[in-house]
């Protein structure tokens, strides 16, 4: 029998198989730990790197936010308008574009950390350039110191020498100082107060004012009390003056008197009607109270004496009107000489404390309502 060798035609020695054991390492083969050292080893450099660049980053970002909060270099005057319902974020961004704080983005942040974003004022604000965001913020969210004020209220149905009167009261002004100052100065409020007026009675609107305490002239008070009447006539019917007939001085003439008549809101349109209805016949406007205003004895009484008293006022001896207002009348009053009512009254007369009237056509139904109401 033949042995295993000389099958294989190498007589004595057995196949080849495969190695037991790993070949031994040489000094140029890595290990598995080695590599896993160097690759933490690069891992650890690289985090430095990283921390380092973040380390640089959070210090850019922290002197940079440090210098949107601050503010150098020349300052410029700036007009600045914040308008009604204007975001927080609109209103920053445009103090940014108009060079008023450094950044943008940071003082939104800021406002946003602050709690002024709904604390804005509308209105227009001289503001400079170069503003730490914090004043910016202030100068556009504070309201202004409060200015010590004081009132002064006319009532309706005054006269001039009323108004001054109140003005000293109120205001300080000496009564004779004012009245000097509606002399002195040419008023005038066309096409209502005509430049050739010999008076601003009936202009000096009837309302509650506030002036500065301390710092107001006769001058002022004249001037505010006629602009307010230009404000509250823009909203009457001021072309019906031309169909009654009567000019725009006329109609403050007519409702000065029935300002001084009317007692009752109702009555007062009436009350034009007749004044109106007289007019227009050339009837004598016979009503005492514009002979009260040049009262020859000024006591707020007439004696028969006084109803024959020759005065251009006297409209029971004089037809047409007085040639002036004879006291400041109110809107109503106002409304009511332009939009008279469409009646048949030529008469009328108080009849009641409670300030009605009773109206008649004829003077016979006049003369029934006096003795009724006891005239």
């Amino acid at each position: 029998m033949q042995d295993r060798g000389s099958e294989n035609g190498t007589p004595g020695m057995l196949p080849p198989r495969m190695q037991d054991t790993a070949p031994p390492r040489t000094e140029d083969t890595p290990s598995g730990r080695h590599r896993r050292a160097r690759r933490t080893h690069w891992g650890l450099r690289i985090g430095v790197v990283l921390l380092v660049i973040a380390a640089g980053l959070g210090v850019g970002a922290v002197r940079y936010y440090d210098w949107c909060q601050g503010a150098s270099g020349p300052r410029q005057p700036v007009s600045f308008e914040v308008a009604e319902g204007a975001s927080g974020s609109e209103i920053v961004h445009r103090l940014h574009r108009q060079d008023v704080v450094r950044c943008g983005l940071v003082s939104t942040w800021l406002l946003r950390r602050s709690g002024l974003e709904g604390d804005f004022r509308s209105g227009t604000f001289e503001l400079t350039t170069n503003m730490t965001p914090d004043d910016a913020f202030a100068a556009l969210t504070t309201p202004p110191e409060p200015v010590p004020t004081v009132r002064l209220t006319i009532p309706e149905g005054y006269r001039l020498t009323q108004i001054a009167e109140r003005v000293q009261e109120d205001l300080g002004i000496p009564s004779a100082q004012f009245l000097k100052a509606l002399r002195r100065e040419d008023w005038a409020l066309p096409p209502y107060l005509p430049e050739d007026a010999v008076s601003a009675e009936g202009f000096l609107f009837p309302k509650t004012y506030e002036f500065v305490e301390g710092d107001v002239t006769a001058e002022d008070v004249i001037a505010r009390l006629l602009e307010q009447f230009q404000i509250e006539a823009e909203s009457l019917p001021w072309e019906n003056a031309e169909d009654l007939g009567i000019t725009p001085y006329e109609v403050v003439i007519i409702a000065s008197m029935i300002e001084e008549e009317a007692k009752l809101q109702e009555e007062r349109a009436v009350i034009s009607g007749v004044i109106h209805n007289r007019l227009d016949i050339g009837m004598t406007l016979g009503i005492d109270a514009t002979l009260l205003y040049d009262d020859p004895t000024p006591d707020g009484q007439l004696s028969f004496s006084d109803l024959e008293f020759d005065s251009p006022y006297n409209t029971r001896i004089n037809g047409g009107l007085p040639p002036t207002p004879i006291s400041s009348p109110g809107l109503a009053s106002l409304q009511a000489a332009l939009e008279p009512a469409d009646t048949e009254f030529f008469f009328y007369v108080l009849c009641g404390e409670d300030g009605h009237h009773a109206f008649g056509k004829t003077d016979a139904e006049h003369e029934a309502n006096r003795v009724r109401c006891g005239e």
